[in-house]
């Protein structure tokens, strides 16, 4: 990992159209300057879930650039090389990933997928206010990492413990 540039993170999911969408809006306002996110799918859905615009333009970020891409997109030449690689759904985590060039370090982060929600509007709302907690608890966790002063393999067991947190549990569901 290099100082002269923010470290590249990769979110990915089998659609890429929500939660790792969510992730990518998150790491690059938390991370600003120090992460760069970027999201993508093994079977991308080609268009963001509406539910997960919605819910990130009312938390005031910025989703022109936001779209549903394959992971493909990142493992050819010319990509950004990645620092680090999430899954953040069960079914990427089971699939044979591409080679990520620069060998990144990964972890397996699966949170429920809200478009799989059901119920009336405010239920699926709630679904994805739920996804937006997990990750940004994870993601807040992750980018106040001491990078630096870590070795590989403390680094790692930090990121897979990252993905078994009980920081999504929130007082008022403790």
């Amino acid at each position: 990992m290099t100082e002269d540039r923010p470290l590249n993170v990769l979110f990915l999911c089998t659609g890429n159209s929500a939660r790792s969408i969510i992730a990518e809006a998150i790491i690059n306002r938390v991370g600003a300057g120090k992460f760069k996110g970027y999201s993508a799918g093994s079977m991308p859905k080609g268009q963001v879930n509406p539910l997960a615009i919605n819910l990130l333009n009312k938390l005031n970020y910025d989703t022109s650039a936001l779209r549903s891409k394959s992971w493909e997109e990142f493992a050819a030449p010319g990509a950004p090389v990645m620092d680090f690689v999430f899954t953040v759904c069960d079914n990427a985590a089971n699939e044979v990933c591409p080679i990520w060039p620069g060998q990144p370090m990964s972890a397996h982060w699966g949170v429920p997928d809200p478009a799989e929600a059901e119920g009336d509007a405010a239920q699926k709302a709630l679904a994805f206010a739920d996804t937006y907690r997990m990750l940004n608890n994870r993601i807040g966790i992750f980018t106040s990492l001491p990078l630096k002063s870590l070795d590989g393999l403390s680094l790692q067991k930090r990121l897979d413990d990252i993905g078994r947190t009980k920081a999504d549990v929130t007082p008022e569901r403790a």
